[in-house]
Formats: structure tokens, C-alpha cells, sequence
């Protein structure tokens, strides 16, 4: 059991979704430059280094949001699995659309990452009306071991010592759900961990947080007070002078007019929901007037700053990402944010006394000023490049690139140096017959 990388993204691939028509592979593994060693974890015993967070670059439209939408599709699948009826349509699949070929064919995902400690490769290929190919492989020593394999849709090859149980298991599955999902549910024991990894451990957001239900417990079950302490301290980092707040939280029965309302659009009697929630928040805030005494004053959350709101919401997600070592996948985490907000969050998690569970950050993001050797590794940047004749994304990394330990990354960006970058015609040139 590796705690220092007990849940950890090494590699990510995808072909025929969306955007990236070929097979793209986004990788945390660190490369053999030396500089920034706090923004990488060395695995014990293991010739293996894993970065902690990597940015993606790219122009508008070219495929850096598909990118964590792929992360979302793969981890919906294996999320929503357990609850596919038979037939069921697989929405999530979305292959590349501009050509007659990729269209009708299935999306393909795999991820090789860290579950307790252990090492694995999972994928799988699949289109909106069943799953094709799906495997997992364990890593008991150098070279990876297959748990399953399974082809032509419901054809499976197990390991050895497991074929009698998962023969039966495998008669429990159907067309259009991963046999991951099944076996853990039927008590496969090699299969738990690896599934409770897509489940509990890797999570996609967009960069405007919202108080979603999440957030709302966490600050509700807050008896402690641990999470309200690091929620300060996190808006004080950030130079937001709140010195107190409170939630509270009130249940009472969905308005009849309401349900009503809702049962127009014929949604079934069991869906309607009977409680609805009111949250109220107030922050405090410590002034001080003009006779030069100290007095407090509440305003609600959603008067704050949008950082602010934005932060608030943020807090118990960090918070969890940081004790528990989850993977955090963000697109446009700049939203709403300063700049100087963005890379305090990046500092966290290079910071090993801030990220003692060894949490991973990938996110997309616009904004030049992060890019700086001085924040990042050169293999923690990569770029998002679409082919505008055939409407293709391709990923990279800088350090496919000859780059100094010294250069001025933002200025090479902008200059177009590693493309990826929006080549924008003169005003005048639009008006040209």
C-alpha cells in the first residue's frame, strides 16, 4: 500500500470523441528535468514520477474543453452503469463528427492510475447503443496481469483463478453496461477498488462553482468547525476579510403550485420532489467606522464578489481533495478568478504541507500570466490544437518542444512559437471582396 500515491492519474487517452478524431494521450507523468521537484511525487520503490497538476492550453474552439468533457464521459459511464436499463442509449458517446467513417463508429477511452496503492489500465469502446471492448489490467509486478478482457461485446476472457465466479457474473451483465460496474456490484474483490476510483476519487467542474448539494452538506455537517476554520483562512489567503459567516438551512414542503406545475410536464408521481431546500448564508464582515470602533456587519453570500462565491463554494471541494488525495479536473478555472487567486489555488497543490494526501489539479485555462517556469515544470504545460481543415484536435506537451529553463514561456505562447494559439486577420482584411 503506496499512501504517498495511493489514488493518483498517470495517463489519460481517448480516439473518436468529440473533437479528437486520433487517438490523443494526456499524461501526468513527469519527465527527467529536475526543476520544480515539489510540483512532482516520486513513488516509493518505483521508477515512476507523477506530477501534481498540469495546465492546458489552447484558442477558443479548439478542444481543451472536449478534453474534460472526455474525463466527464468516461467517468458518467462507469458512474451511471449499475443503473442502465436494457436498451438504454449511452449519451455520452460522442464521436467526431465531420467525417462519414468516425461518425458511425464507437469512442474509446483508457486511464492508467493508482488505486490504493496498486497500479491499473482500463478502457473501454463504446457507442450510444452498447460497449464493444472493455479491459482491466493489475499491476502485480512490471508487467501488467489481466483481470478481464472483453471483446465483440459479450465475449470475456478472466483470470485464471477467477473464471468460475466471474463466468456467472458475466451472465448478470448486458450490452450496454461496463462489466466493471457489474462485478463490483456481484462482489468481485478485483474489481472494487478500480471502480471506487472513477466513483469517489476523480471529479470534473466547471470554474464558476456553484453550491451544489456537495458543498451545501459539507458546510452543514460542519460540527467541528474544520472546514469553516479552512474556509477562512482560504478567503483571507486570497485577502477577502470575512471574519465570520453562517449557513443555515431550512426544510419545508415543495409549493403546491409548484408541483403542479411540474406534473404538466409529466414527470412521474415517485420524481416529484416533496421537500424543497432554503439556504441562507451570511457572511460577516469587521469595519470600522468613523469614530474608529470595530463593528460588524452581515451581507448575504449572494451580494458578495463573485470570487468570493466562487471561493466559498470551492472551500469544501479543495478541502476534501487535499485530506482524501482526489484528482480535481476543472475547465476555465480562471472564471471569476484573479489571476493571482488561480495560481495561489495551483500553489496549493504543489505546497506538500497544504496537499499532505498528495491531490492532483488538471485544468484548462486562458490565462498567459501562469505561464512561468517558475510555477510550472515545462512537461506540466501542454496545448490543445485543432487542425482547421479537418476539425481535429491534437495534444501536446511543452516539452515536445526545445525549451530553456529560462525562457519567457508566456511570450513564446503568445508569439506562436508551440501554436495552439488563435491566429486572429486585421480589421480590414474582413471587409476584402
Amino acid at each position: 500500500y503506496i499512501r504517498e500515491v495511493s489514488e493518483m492519474l498517470v495517463e489519460f487517452s481517448v480516439k473518436n470523441f468529440m473533437s479528437f478524431k486520433d487517438k490523443v494521450t494526456f499524461s501526468m507523468e513527469a519527465a527527467t528535468g529536475t526543476e520544480n521537484e515539489e510540483n512532482i511525487i516520486s513513488i516509493p520503490n518505483i521508477n515512476e514520477r507523477i506530477l501534481k497538476s498540469t495546465a492546458i492550453y489552447g484558442a477558443n474552439a479548439s478542444g481543451k474543453t472536449n478534453l474534460i468533457k472526455a474525463f466527464t464521459a468516461a467517468i458518467l459511464m462507469i458512474r451511471k452503469s449499475n443503473n442502465r436499463q436494457v436498451g438504454e442509449k449511452l449519451m455520452e458517446m460522442e464521436p467526431f463528427a465531420f467525417d462519414e467513417k468516425t461518425k458511425v463508429e464507437p469512442c474509446e477511452f483508457e486511464i492508467v492510475f493508482y488505486a490504493k496503492g496498486m497500479k491499473y489500465i482500463y478502457g473501454f469502446i463504446a457507442d450510444k447503443e452498447k460497449v464493444y471492448e472493455e479491459y482491466l489490467y493489475q499491476y502485480f509486478t512490471a508487467k501488467p496481469t489481466r483481470i478481464f478482457e472483453r471483446t465483440n461485446v459479450n465475449e470475456y476472457k478472466f483470470l485464471q483463478a477467477d473464471e468460475g465466479k466471474l463466468n456467472a457474473i458475466k451472465t448478470q451483465n448486458i450490452d450496454n453496461k461496463l462489466f466493471l460496474a457489474t462485478a463490483t456490484t456481484w462482489n468481485y474483490d478485483k474489481t472494487k477498488e478500480p471502480y471506487l476510483w472513477f466513483a469517489k476519487n476523480i471529479d470534473t467542474y466547471s470554474g464558476g462553482m456553484i453550491l451544489n448539494d456537495f458543498v451545501v452538506e459539507s458546510y452543514s455537517k460542519d460540527e467541528g468547525e474544520e472546514l469553516k476554520k479552512f474556509t477562512l483562512k482560504l478567503l483571507n489567503e486570497a485577502d477577502i476579510v470575512i471574519k465570520d459567516f453562517s449557513v443555515e438551512i431550512e426544510e419545508r414542503d415543495v409549493d403546491s403550485n409548484m408541483l403542479m406545475l411540474l406534473k404538466n410536464f409529466n414527470i412521474p408521481s415517485p420524481m416529484l420532489p416533496q421537500k424543497q431546500r432554503d439556504v441562507k448564508i451570511r457572511m460577516t464582515h469587521e469595519v470600522t467606522n468613523n469614530e474608529g470602533n470595530m463593528k460588524n456587519y452581515e451581507l448575504n453570500l449572494n451580494n458578495e464578489s463573485s470570487g468570493t462565491q466562487i471561493l466559498f463554494s470551492f472551500a469544501p471541494i479543495l478541502k476534501d481533495v487535499f485530506e482524501n488525495g482526489k484528482i480535481l479536473v476543472i475547465d476555465e478555472i480562471e472564471r471569476s478568478l484573479h489571476p493571482s487567486l488561480v495560481e495561489m489555488i495551483i500553489k496549493f497543490f504543489h505546497n506538500p504541507k497544504i496537499n499532505k494526501g498528495n491531490a492532483q489539479l488538471i485544468f484548462n485555462t486562458h490565462d498567459t500570466n501562469l505561464l512561468s517556469l517558475d510555477i510550472f515544470r515545462r512537461d506540466q504545460i501542454w496545448f490543445a490544437e485543432k487542425d482547421p481543415k479537418k476539425g481535429a484536435t491534437d495534444l501536446y506537451p511543452l516539452d515536445d518542444f526545445s525549451v530553456r529553463k529560462n525562457e519567457n514561456i508566456q511570450k513564446g505562447y503568445l508569439n506562436g512559437r508551440y501554436g495552439a494559439i488563435p491566429f486572429v486577420a486585421t480589421g480590414d482584411s474582413l471587409w476584402e471582396d
